[in-house]
C-alpha cells in the first residue's frame, strides 16, 4: 500500500501532539518567555491579513504607533520592527555608533554577555565591567569607571533592565545618576526585552537615549516584534553614525511612521495583536499590572523560601517581578542535584514547562517564569507542579511552599 507523504508529514510536525502528551487540560508555559497568550491577543492575530498599504492597516498603525509609547514611558518615537529582541540590539547600536567604538557594558548574566558579542561582531569595542550573575549593575564602578575616562572614549553605556537568566532587576534611575555624577556625555541604552510591560519603566524621566524591548514577555504576544524607544540625543547621533545600515536605519521608518506606515513589510497580524494586548494592559492600568507582578513574584520567594531551596539573586532590592531563578540543592558530593533532569520530569508528568539554566547556570539553576497573562490561580497550578516535581524527583526539600504562597495571596501570612 502506497504512503501518502503529505500525511506523514503533518503527523511529523503536529505541534497539537507535543501540548497533548500527557492527556487532557493545558501546557504550563512557566518559562520567563515567551509567556503565555492570552485569548483575546490570540483572536486578533487571527484577524484577516490586509493591504498593508491601505487606509484601513493606517488606521491600525497610528493607533499602535502611539499607544506604545506610555508603556516605554516616553512622548518620544518607538520604532517598530518585525524581528526578534536581537534584531533590536543590533539596530540600536548601527544606529547610533561607529566602527571602532568603545562600548561600556556590564555583565549582570547570559544576556548581557549576549549583547556584548553582537557588539563585537558589528566591530565595536565592548569593555565588561566584570559581575558575579547573582547582582544587578553596580553603578559606583560604572560611575569610576566613566569617571577615568577623561578622553571621552566612551561613546554608549548598554545594561540590561530585567536579566532573564538571573532573575536580577537592575535599577535603571540609579545608573543614569550614576553617568550623570561622572558628567559623561555617552549614550545611555537599555534592554528591557523581559521588563517592559511587567516592571516599572521610564524612558524619558530616566533619562535613556535608546531602549530595546521585544513582543513575547510582558507584551503577552508571540515572538516576532521588536522596539526602539529613541531619545531626541539618539537621533542625533544617528546622523552622524557610521555603522552599515539599511534594513535597520531609523531615519526612513520614522518617516513613514508618521503617516502610520512603515517602508518595509510590517507584521500585519502581530500588529493586531499588539494593539489588543496594549488595550488588555490599559484596562488593567500600568500601576495595576505591575503590583501584580510584585505580589506573585513575593509569592513565589515564599514558596521557595518555604522549600528551603536558595534563590539566585542575592539582593533583595534586585528581586525580578518577571521570574524567579533557583538554585537546586546539592548532594553529599558537593554536586547539585540536576536541574534539567528536574525540569524533564516536571514536563513529562505535570506537563509544565521551566526556565532551564542558561551557559554557566546550566545544570545547577531552574526558573521559575510568573510573568505576563498571569493571575493567582495561574500561580498556584504553577508551584503546586514545581513542589510534586521536587517530591517526585527525591530533591531535598521541605513541604509547604505551595501553602506559604496561598497564604500571602489570601491574605493570611504575615507581611
Amino acid at each position: 500500500m502506497k504512503r501518502d507523504p503529505s500525511h506523514a508529514t503533518r503527523t511529523a510536525i503536529n505541534p497539537r501532539a507535543l501540548l497533548n502528551r500527557i492527556g487532557q487540560g493545558r501546557h504550563f508555559l512557566q518559562i520567563p518567555g515567551p509567556s503565555n497568550v492570552p485569548d483575546r491577543v490570540l483572536r486578533a492575530i487571527d484577524f484577516p491579513t490586509i493591504d498593508h498599504r491601505g487606509p484601513e492597516f493606517q488606521q491600525l498603525g497610528l493607533r499602535v504607533l502611539e499607544a506604545i509609547r506610555p508603556i516605554f514611558g516616553t512622548t518620544n518615537p518607538v520604532i517598530i520592527y518585525p524581528a526578534s529582541g536581537t534584531g533590536a540590539w543590533e539596530a540600536a547600536l548601527v544606529n547610533t555608533l561607529s566602527a571602532g567604538d568603545h562600548v561600556l557594558m556590564v555583565e549582570t548574566g547570559h544576556f548581557a554577555t549576549l549583547w556584548k558579542k553582537l557588539a563585537e561582531k558589528l566591530g565595536l569595542k565592548p569593555e565588561f565591567i566584570a559581575g558575579d550573575w547573582r547582582h544587578g549593575v553596580d553603578c559606583g564602578l560604572l560611575e569610576s569607571r566613566l569617571k577615568e575616562d577623561r578622553s571621552r572614549n566612551i561613546k554608549a553605556v548598554c545594561v540590561v533592565h530585567n536579566e532573564t537568566s538571573t532573575g536580577v532587576l537592575s535599577d535603571i534611575a540609579a545608573v543614569r545618576r550614576a553617568i550623570d555624577a561622572a558628567g559623561h556625555p555617552a549614550l545611555f541604552m537599555v534592554d528591557t526585552i523581559s521588563s517592559l510591560g511587567s516592571a516599572e519603566y521610564k524612558h524619558d524621566a530616566w533619562g535613556v537615549d535608546v531602549t530595546i524591548s521585544g513582543s513575547q514577555k510582558g507584551l503577552m504576544l508571540p515572538p516576532g516584534i521588536s522596539f526602539n524607544a529613541v531619545s531626541d540625543k539618539a537621533i542625533a547621533a544617528s546622523k552622524a553614525a557610521s555603522l552599515p545600515r539599511a534594513y535597520w536605519g531609523w531615519e526612513e521608518i520614522i518617516a513613514a511612521n508618521r503617516t502610520g506606515f512603515w517602508p518595509t513589510t510590517p507584521a500585519t497580524n502581530l500588529l493586531y495583536g499588539l494593539a489588543e494586548a496594549l488595550d488588555m494592559l490599559f484596562e488593567e492600568g500600568l500601576a495595576n499590572v505591575f503590583a501584580r507582578h510584585q505580589r506573585h513574584a513575593e509569592a513565589t520567594r515564599r514558596a521557595v523560601r518555604a522549600w528551603g531551596l536558595e534563590i539566585l539573586c542575592k539582593n533583595p532590592a534586585e528581586y525580578s517581578p518577571i521570574l524567579t531563578a533557583v538554585v537546586m540543592p546539592k548532594k553529599s558530593d558537593g554536586a547539585h542535584h540536576n536541574a534539567d533532569d528536574f525540569r524533564r520530569l516536571v514536563l513529562e508528568r505535570f506537563n509544565m514547562s521551566l526556565g532551564t539554566g542558561l551557559a554557566k547556570l546550566q545544570g545547577w539553576v531552574f526558573r521559575i517564569g510568573h510573568l505576563g497573562d498571569f493571575n493567582d490561580l495561574s500561580l498556584v497550578g504553577t508551584l503546586g507542579g514545581v513542589e510534586m516535581g521536587l517530591q517526585a524527583a527525591g530533591i531535598p526539600h521541605q513541604p509547604g511552599g505551595v501553602q506559604a504562597a496561598m497564604d500571602y495571596l489570601a491574605g493570611r501570612s504575615d507581611s
